[in-house]
């Protein structure tokens, strides 16, 4: 059966799989995807059996998002229990359920969680069930703290939202139970020390804003700076001339199409930049919604398609 992730995230890249598997090496090594985020790409190689028993390393710095992963692969059935109890209450209260499980028992939990050291393996089933909650039932499936690190999402539109999955909750936890697949906190610059030959990294780092109303970094949770987006070329093409794939989706801002449209260190790699239609859906100013260029870069020779978008 099909795998897909089972939390929405900012820069979530369901739709633009259909152009991410042209660049899918024919034969993956080890698979390195240190943005997680939702694990689009992750779900889509571990459905079609792509993984293969040679492991994967899905990383992130977001220790929520992590926690989260590995309390669903680890303690299954306590987290689907915690989430049909928020759906009945959900049913019956809606927004005013919402508000209160943020600010009256996510908050808190989380904050003492925080204050005990963040680590990934002590994130309850409970926390865990309230964020997949909060993730599916607030404004855009966004995850964002305040300067107090509180969550601070609001309330999303939805008449009738999905928020226990037992199946597929079911096989995003066998995925991850799989044999080799690690999920680790960490930063993006692990995959440098780890990654050889044959390997496959797949890079979705929070995008440089196209507009100053289209800036998603605000909603990740974590910074990330053009002094960032030039450490992440440098570390693409470091990879690249290593003989490892390389695949990487970013916005085509000129701070970002400068690092790899013709330019010299990305050739010298071995890397191509293409862009692609896609759609964002977060923007302040809703004018600056719709279709835009995604640029994708890669050392992989694209497979032949029909036409997309």
């Amino acid at each position: 059966m099909t795998l897909r992730p089972f939390l929405k995230w900012v820069g979530g890249k369901r739709q633009l799989l259909p152009v991410l598997r042209r660049f899918y090496p024919d034969k993956v090594g080890a698979y390195y995807e240190p943005f997680l985020g939702s694990g689009a790409v992750f779900f889509d190689l571990a459905g079609d059996g792509a993984i293969n028993g040679h492991g994967a390393v899905l990383s992130d710095d977001n220790p929520d998002l992590i926690g989260c992963y590995r309390r669903v692969r680890n303690s299954l059935e306590a987290v689907i229990a915690h989430l049909e109890a928020l759906a009945i209450d959900h049913a019956t209260r809606g927004r005013e359920c919402y508000l209160q499980v943020r600010d009256e028992r996510f908050n808190p939990l989380r904050a003492a969680w925080h204050e005990s050291g963040a680590d990934p393996d002590t994130y309850s089933a409970e926390l865990a069930a309230m964020l997949i909650y909060l993730n599916r039932t607030g404004y855009n499936g966004l995850f964002r703290v305040n300067a107090s690190n509180e969550f601070n999402v609001p309330p999303g539109r939805y008449d009738r939202p999905r928020i226990v999955d037992r199946s597929l909750l079911t096989r995003a936890a066998g995925a991850l139970s799989a044999a080799n697949v690690r999920v680790e906190r960490a930063a993006f610059s692990r995959v440098l020390d780890a990654a050889g030959p044959g390997d496959f990294v797949y890079f979705d780092p929070p995008y440089a804003p196209l507009s100053r109303t289209a800036n998603f970094r605000a909603y990740t949770g974590r910074g990330f700076s053009s002094g960032d987006q030039e450490g992440l070329q440098h570390m693409v093409c470091t990879l690249a001339e290593r003989g490892v794939h390389v695949l990487l989706s970013n916005s085509t801002a000129p701070s970002v199409t400068r690092l790899y449209e013709d330019n010299p260190d990305a050739i010298r790699a071995g890397l191509r930049a293409f862009r692609f239609p896609a759609r964002r859906a977060i923007n302040s100013n809703p004018e600056g919604r719709g279709e835009v260029a995604e640029l994708v870069v890669s050392n992989v020779e694209p497979r032949a398609a029909a036409r997309i978008g």
